[in-house]
């Protein structure tokens, strides 16, 4: 009997682990054109002709080549390596025109922004510029942004969300399945 109790004790707690782990909505849907957002250069990407403190649309900067948009409340060891393998990926893919910028959401915008900065300085990367946009508590409000999920990523080209990632937790962060939205926007 205690056999059998404990055997259903551990399948309840896997399938609540399952759940817990589960993706949630956020973001543009696919399909969906960018809009515009301004926001304020922290940190990264030092050749990219943008200086630290700058305000601008990096959404607009970057046009209608294909670029990539984190927006996330975590500096988890998912996220630093996802922006790193990132990085690698817009250096590979450079003669594709590439972009991509890593918004850092947060309650206050100081905050955010020692966040970014915080994040940046882990991951070490040279091309990816971290901001923290005006509307810094869930992003642009046309985007959708989910407040209970811990990273968004939108892949767009040409203007429209080619690919839409977002996780609950940031240490669910799929970075294989985001990498081949990547490249399948950039083929």
């Amino acid at each position: 009997m205690k056999l059998k109790i404990l055997a259903l004790a551990i399948a309840m707690l896997s399938l609540a682990s399952w759940s817990i782990a589960e993706d949630i909505k956020s973001g543009l849907k696919v399909g969906e054109g960018i809009g515009p957002f301004d926001v304020t250069k922290l940190a990264g990407a030092e050749k990219d002709g943008v200086t630290v403190g700058k305000q601008l649309c990096y959404r607009c900067k970057n046009g209608s080549r294909p670029q990539v948009m984190i927006f996330t409340r975590s500096s988890d060891e998912k996220v630093v390596s996802f922006v790193k393998q990132l990085d690698a990926a817009l250096a590979k893919n450079s003669d594709k025109q590439l972009t991509a910028f890593v918004n850092y959401l947060g309650e206050s915008k100081d905050a955010a922004a020692d966040a970014a900065k915080k994040l940046c300085s882990t991951a070490k990367v040279e091309l990816v510029p971290f901001v923290v946009p005006n509307e810094f508590e869930n992003g642009p409000e046309d985007y959708g942004i989910n407040a209970k999920a811990d990273v968004t990523i939108l892949i767009a080209k040409e203007g429209k969300v080619t690919a839409n990632h977002a996780f609950a937790k940031a240490k669910d962060l799929d970075a294989s399945s985001v990498l081949k939205d990547i490249e399948k926007s950039v083929n």
